[in-house]
């Protein structure tokens, strides 16, 4: 299996965060999320994937390649789609067109055409006069149009109407149906990754925490809720973290199988959502913080 993206021991210090030791790979012809709170430092990585960061140390490859040698050819191939457009507003699609075609030499006139009947986008209004979710489809008609086989995506649904969203996922669906384009997506809204994603990688504070099959995450990761009486110190070294009430507790465990050993029937099991995972890594971070 072919991998697109890989980062080897990275990291990236600023004068208040840091990148930490990542490290993790992205599989040919599959949608990986990267999840992560705010800060968590997504945006650092992109940006280094991109080479807009080097890295003080560690090694990124995109195809296989080094950008030291070979960023004109890398990309060539990677297209970048993310919320904050940079369109001229005053400017038509087709104006627009103009100005990026030249810088590809891939670039393909009919697929874009394609693209814009596809997604039903008009070429003669200016830019400022489209709604979000239009320019999100001129971003991806243009991204596309140059045989991109890496769409970095950068919060792309941010401000997107439910509706709209549901659509956008769709096309991202069906584009790596063909096994040959990838996506990494990075977004807060993680109901959209179990729409879509095969694969999750989870930042915190700079760190990798896991790199794995979204169906595995599911399998394992569960929210477990009982009474406190069924807690003890080394029972609670099970959880990732807990939340206790006077009513009882309620706490994430990343081993289902163990952890249903452990209670039985006495417990009650929940599927835990990317959302979940993230609040109880982050409750773990502030207690240890506290703690310190």
């Amino acid at each position: 299996m072919d991998t697109v993206i890989e980062l080897s021991n990275v990291t990236k210090t600023f004068k208040d965060f840091k990148i930490n030791n990542v490290s993790f790979q992205i599989k040919k012809g599959f949608v990986t999320g990267f999840v992560g709170a705010n800060g968590a430092g997504k945006s650092t990585v992109i940006k280094l994937i991109m080479n807009l960061l080097q890295p003080d140390s560690g090694e990124i490859r995109i195809f296989g390649l080094d950008y030291k040698t070979h960023e004109k050819e890398i990309k060539e191939h990677i297209a970048f789609v993310y919320d904050d457009h940079v369109f001229y507003e005053n400017l038509t699609l087709n104006n627009m067109k103009k100005i990026i075609a030249p810088l590809y030499t891939n670039w393909d006139e009919e697929l874009f055409k394609h693209y814009v009947i596809k997604f039903q986008l008009p070429l003669t209004k200016k830019l400022k006069t489209f709604s979000k979710g239009m320019l999100m489809k001129s971003s991806l008609a243009i991204a596309l149009s140059h045989h991109a086989k890496l769409i970095i995506m950068d919060e792309p649904t941010a401000g997107l109407d439910p509706i709209f969203r549901r659509e956008f996922l769709a096309i991202l669906h069906e584009l790596v149906e063909d096994e040959e384009k990838t996506i990494f997506f990075s977004t807060h809204i993680t109901s959209d990754l179990e729409h879509i994603a095969d694969y999750i990688v989870f930042l915190h504070d700079g760190k990798i925490q896991f790199v794995d099959e979204l169906l595995t995450i599911d399998e394992n990761f569960t929210l477990v809720k009982g009474s406190l009486d069924l807690l003890d110190r080394d029972i609670e070294k099970e959880f990732i973290s807990l939340h206790k009430t006077e009513l009882g507790f309620e706490g994430l465990a990343k081993d289902k199988k163990h952890i249903m050993s452990l209670f039985g029937n006495l417990a009650m099991y929940e599927s835990a959502s990317l959302e979940d995972i993230m609040f109880y890594t982050k409750k773990r971070s502030d207690t240890f913080a506290t703690i310190d």
